[in-house]
């Protein structure tokens, strides 16, 4: 049997910085709890799609660069992510027949993961939400789950990502 040998990862790099882009893009206060997860939207559709090519080490930094951006403790995001990163690798063959909505319901629960790791650890800073508004990205990135992927698929597709 022939290894495949790995293929343009560049593109997966690339796609985390543009998620660290949009993760801190400016928004009005009202609306800091309707911005999508994108960082970790994108981890899971690589923990899908390629598996063996997702590193934890790059998922890691991702998260700790985007602990630097938002100025919160360092490692908060990067643990986060590495859980979702993990998350996604126990659902990935299972997560490739679901249908949509299936996907969707898999990819919220995920994020709402997140989400509660990441309240979890701000709250002993003192700055837990005080309701269950913290778990809307969650709702939100779901809902997008299918033009990440599509979006990311014709990137795979088109650069050949192996």
């Amino acid at each position: 049997m022939a290894l495949v040998k790995p293929h343009n990862r560049w593109i997966i790099v690339a796609s985390y910085l543009l998620a660290l882009m949009l993760s801190v893009f400016p928004l009005f206060y009202e609306a800091r709890w309707l911005r999508p997860e994108f960082l970790a939207l994108f981890v899971i559709f690589w923990a899908i799609r390629l598996p063996q090519q997702l590193s934890l080490l790059w998922v890691f930094l991702a998260g700790c660069w985007l602990d630097v951006l938002e100025g919160v403790v360092l490692g908060q995001h990067a643990l986060a992510l590495v859980l979702v990163a993990y998350l996604a690798l126990l659902v990935h063959k299972r997560m490739q027949h679901y249908v949509s909505w299936q996907q969707l319901l898999v990819v919220m629960a995920i994020i709402a993961v997140h989400q509660l790791l990441d309240n979890w650890i701000h709250s002993f800073q003192g700055g837990a939400a005080a309701n269950l508004d913290f778990l809307m990205p969650a709702f939100i990135s779901a809902l997008l789950w299918p033009l990440v992927r599509e979006g990311l698929d014709r990137l795979r597709n088109r650069f050949r990502v192996t």
